[in-house]
């Protein structure tokens, strides 16, 4: 007879913490402190909120657009959507309206779940998004008194008021639409990458994995990413899952709340941008003792690499491990995870040498396949020194967008990432640069990443972004903009003859611009993009900061 083959549904394991652990808590940060629920009422009130949302009309299949912080109702909307067969659509707050727009419309979003606080982005779209039929407005302390005319709007504790706290999950095709994220167009329209039940399914298991992120139901987990960032990378899935105590920032993201949170409800994983654990080590730089810590054992890196000196930071002050994750949207998001033990024989390995590994992009994830091609798409050598395009295939990796054919992404079955890196033979990735990214000097490829980390490792500097400016002769160069550290001084010479221990003279930036402020992504990211802009409207008002 063999095995009763039973399809592969987030609703099968979305209910099981609340079940194991009913007691556990879900802390949202508000205004003036937290609001707390536990696991079980968690499950209880996403039931009530998916069958509101089915009296409200919506269908399997149908797409529910999300425009909120993390925080519980959030954890609601993803609960409910993926149990009853909708599309959970979670939209960046920090999109401009122009791509908003194009998004809402394109998915065709019927309901738009909001904070009450995003209201006003919201209004400026009045009159252009015709799909959406209803608002509903989850409202935290201080926004009680919303109004809001872009759509017929319901308040989010009227909508689930009186529905029953059960509703029976139907069984559909584990091949059906789950989520949709969009990836913030570099170029052109923004789009949206479909992630399927089986896919997110599979992630989710893999993601638990020891060698991955090693999550446990003993864990209390503070996602700082963004939950319509590439679904906050599969975390609320795997805390939902396994019942572990879950920390939502909602919109307080600073590094002195953050830490704060971190502190009061003894977190032990967290996982952010760079940007976000550079804050958080300044702040225990300046005074050691405010904040408690001591729970905390381990951060998940994405988004763009961290710095090897902020990786050994965070373990030789604080005993902290930080993963380092690669991935994108596409990806759903994990692909390559690095640790600092990832194989027996790195017990025996001294402790330079494994953050040595830890500085690389990782291991691939069991159950996906990853290698480095030429243009003419040939596999190249795992021998550390060949650089070529990544390209990554698997379960759970994008093979098209959301009705939006585009083949050029795609190389049969190989998703082609955009990234460039080469492969060492112990089988890690090391990326060189988003291709995007890479500055070509004289035919020859400089890496900005490399760069950016070199500066960052100097003493007073804060924080470092390279990114290639046009030149007559050498077709690009890179020039270096530079945030230093409160008060202190580091002169370009002595930036430049800091790198010269790495790097040869040609690679070196042409120039060093001191600045108060690099600008960021709607993910966290360093936005090379503008910069590059501004460098180019000669827009850069340079304070005197220069030693």
């Amino acid at each position: 007879m063999g095995m009763q083959r039973s399809p592969l549904l987030m609703s099968r394991i979305l209910d099981r913490g609340a079940k194991v652990a009913p007691n556990t808590e879900i802390v949202t940060a508000t205004e003036t402190g937290t609001r707390r629920q536990t696991l079980k009422q968690t499950r209880d009130r996403a039931h009530q909120l998916a069958h509101a949302l089915v009296d409200a009309g919506i269908q399997i299949g149908d797409r529910v657009g999300t425009f909120m912080w993390n925080g519980s109702r959030h954890l609601e909307a993803y609960h409910a959507t993926a149990g009853m067969g909708a599309v959970l659509h979670t939209l960046n707050v920090r999109l401009s309206d122009t791509d908003l727009e194009y998004i809402i419309s394109h998915a065709g979003d019927r309901i738009i779940i909001a904070d009450a606080d995003t209201l006003p982005v919201l209004e400026q779209l009045k009159g252009r998004i015709p799909s959406v039929e209803r608002i509903v407005v989850a409202t935290e302390e201080g926004f009680e008194g919303w109004s809001t005319d872009v759509a017929p709007a319901v308040d989010y504790e009227d909508f689930i008021a009186g529905k029953p706290t059960d509703y029976e999950w139907p069984d559909i095709d584990e091949n059906s639409p789950l989520g949709l994220c969009y990836t913030s167009g570099t170029t052109g329209n923004p789009k949206g990458v479909e992630y399927e039940h089986r896919s997110q399914y599979l992630h989710t298991m893999a993601q638990c994995m020891t060698d991955s992120m090693g999550l446990s139901g003993t864990d209390t987990i503070c996602g700082i990413v963004p939950m319509f960032h590439a679904m906050g990378w599969g975390i609320p899935w795997s805390a939902l899952m396994l019942g572990c105590k879950q920390v939502m920032p909602h919109r307080f993201m600073d590094p002195t709340r953050l830490a704060q949170l971190m502190s009061d409800e003894g977190v032990t994983l967290s996982a952010g941008v760079p940007t976000i654990w550079q804050g958080i080590k300044g702040l225990v730089e300046a005074d050691p003792q405010r904040f408690d810590l001591s729970q905390l054992t381990r951060l998940t890196c994405g988004g763009s690499a961290p710095p090897p000196s902020l990786i050994r930071w965070y373990f030789d002050e604080l005993g902290v491990e930080m993963i380092q994750g690669w991935g994108m949207t596409e990806t759903s998001p994990l692909a390559t995870l690095s640790r600092r033990q990832m194989k027996h024989h790195h017990l025996d390995m001294p402790l330079d040498q494994q953050f040595e590994n830890v500085a690389k992009q990782g291991q691939l994830m069991p159950g996906l396949e990853l290698d480095i091609f030429d243009e003419d798409f040939n596999r190249l050598p795992h021998d550390g020194e060949t650089v070529g395009e990544i390209l990554v295939r698997g379960p759970w990796i994008c093979s098209e967008y959301f009705d939006d054919p585009q083949p050029d992404k795609f190389h049969g079955d190989w998703l082609i990432t955009g990234d460039v890196g080469k492969i060492d033979p112990e089988e890690y990735l090391i990326l060189s640069d988003r291709s995007k990214d890479l500055v070509k000097s004289g035919g020859e490829w400089i890496s900005s990443v490399d760069l950016e980390n070199h500066i960052v490792a100097l003493d007073g500097v804060a924080q470092a972004c390279v990114v290639a400016q046009p030149h007559p002769r050498w077709d690009e160069r890179p020039v270096a903009l530079v945030i230093l550290d409160g008060n202190a001084e580091v002169s370009q010479e002595a930036i430049l003859e800091h790198c010269t221990s790495k790097f040869a003279k040609w690679q070196l930036p042409d120039e060093v611009l001191y600045v108060e402020d690099i600008p960021l992504t709607s993910t966290g990211k360093m936005d090379k993009k503008v910069v590059r802009a501004r460098l180019e409207a000669d827009d850069y008002v340079l304070p005197d900061l220069r030693a």
